[in-house]
């Protein structure tokens, strides 16, 4: 994923551009969702991550303690969360030319 300098401040939402297909089928290559700073991190969220010098965008999954990144393309695998790591946000919306390929996520 990508982003664009701007003059956005830090806690207001902003767009990207999934790119890959570790996010597919519901995330095509491509597509853009909205991210929200402010979202508080929950079990099954879909969250952009900066970890290990990456950014990743992946489904938050918890397992008692632990914190899990997985795709939800079964061709990738998924990888424990280990700290140091930012979470930049959650999605909350994909965004679509048509009615149909938008979607709200909470």
């Amino acid at each position: 994923m990508a982003t664009v300098e701007g003059s956005c401040s830090a806690l207001e939402p902003y767009a990207l551009r999934v790119l890959g297909d570790s996010m597919e089928p519901e995330f095509a290559d491509g597509c853009v969702v909205i991210v929200d700073p402010g979202y508080a991190p929950k079990n099954g969220g879909y969250v952009v991550v900066e970890y290990a010098g990456d950014v990743f965008f992946r489904q938050l999954v918890y397992d008692g303690e632990r914190r899990f990144l997985k795709p939800l393309n079964p061709k990738y695998g998924s990888f424990e969360l280990t700290p140091p790591y930012t979470i930049r946000g959650g999605v909350v919306q994909r965004v679509g030319r048509r009615r149909a390929e938008r979607k709200h996520y909470e």
